[in-house]
């Protein structure tokens, strides 16, 4: 599949509202050609990075009182595993599946963003180019994640399985129920643990495993047609990316854009079978304030052009180009997360008319 995006503007999840109407209106406002439904941090646990795709996942518990989320591994759980195989050979087998993936769906009570996007989207009547979803990755979520001795269940071969499969789930359920007010659905897994990737911390974290567990879940995202996107707001081995087959990289290009430069082939092979690269140019940290469209453009070019000095046909990097946020802005100031959105949407047409987009 080819995608030309030509600087199209999108966000990344999370956003500081208390309220749904004020994320609601600054995503479909700034991102007019593919809004995002919002993540909304502020208003609980539930809306947490993690927790909130945790419904439906075999012996998941969340303690309210002390404010975090768990698995508990103690008892038999082989019924509840044999229930979720079920709903999973029913939804996603290739042969027999009936693409049915609302086993796994994310209800009203741990996104309100969801179904906000759903309500603006049908009460303003409208057809999109492109409307954005995402879930958390296996890694992410399963590296964050610990047992009942606080043990990473990442480490726990069974569990791991169920949580890729129930995410791979997820972006399928996510994309369905979007489908019909956009041409196309991009979803982004993020992973923001991979910035880790090779530390002390994970050193027993292969490579071969994340590029399986991530590919499981792209090849999902595909299976309903969606553009698969990964997105990492730290620095990592990027060909991970690439070698488990995504369609979008999205990295923090303000304070990592030359880390890119460390790997042509990979951001070769990725451009030469359609890709694209999500460039998040656009800081999600209060030196947003300092920032120009200007300025921003000109640290995107030099990134750029350093690529092309390896080889890379810049005219192909600028047709596939996205602009984002460098992360979520969930942690931000309402006011700085509004000026992130707006130079976000600023920045993108500034691009389109300098290349003739």
């Amino acid at each position: 599949m080819t995608f030309t995006p030509k600087f199209l503007a999108t966000g990344v999840g999370s956003m500081p509202f208390p309220d749904t109407e004020s994320a609601i209106r600054l995503s479909f406002d700034e991102l007019k050609e593919s809004p995002i439904w919002p993540q909304l941090p502020q208003t609980g646990l539930k809306e947490q990075m993690d927790v909130q795709y945790s419904e439906g996942i075999p012996c998941i518990k969340i303690d309210y009182e002390k404010n975090r989320m768990y698995f508990d591994t103690s008892g038999d759980y082989s019924e509840a595993f044999a229930e979720f195989y079920e709903a999973y050979m029913m939804a996603m087998d290739p042969d027999e599946g009936n693409g049915d993936c609302s086993a796994l769906a994310i209800s009203p009570e741990f996104s309100k963003g969801i179904y906000a996007a759903e309500k603006a989207l049908k009460e303003r009547n409208l057809s999109l180019p492109y409307f954005k979803v995402h879930t958390t990755g296996p890694c992410t979520f399963a590296l964050n994640t610990v047992d009942e001795n606080k043990r990473a269940i990442y480490y726990n071969e069974e569990f791991l399985d169920v949580i890729v499969k129930a995410l791979a789930m997820k972006c399928r359920w996510q994309i369905q129920k979007f489908s019909s007010f956009a041409d196309q659905i991009i979803c982004f897994i993020d992973e923001p643990i991979l910035s880790a990737f090779g530390s002390s911390t994970y050193v027993s974290v292969k490579r071969e495993g994340i590029v399986s567990q991530l590919n499981e879940v792209i090849e999902a995202v595909h299976m309903d047609n969606g553009i698969a996107g990964v997105h990492c707001c730290g620095n990592t081995e990027w060909s991970i990316l690439v070698d488990a087959g995504v369609d979008i990289l999205n990295f923090d290009a303000f304070e990592f854009g030359e880390s890119i430069t460390m790997y042509p082939e990979s951001i070769k092979t990725l451009l030469n079978r359609g890709g694209s690269i999500a460039w998040g140019i656009v800081p999600t940290s209060p030196v947003i304030n300092e920032q120009t469209v200007e300025k921003l453009a000109d640290r995107l070019d030099e990134t750029m052009n350093q690529l092309a000095s390896k080889g890379i046909d810049k005219q192909l990097m600028l047709e596939r180009a996205i602009i984002t946020p460098s992360c979520g802005t969930g942690s931000l100031s309402i006011e700085d997360a509004r000026r992130v959105f707006q130079m976000t949407n600023k920045l993108s047409q500034h691009l389109k008319q300098k290349f003739g987009f």
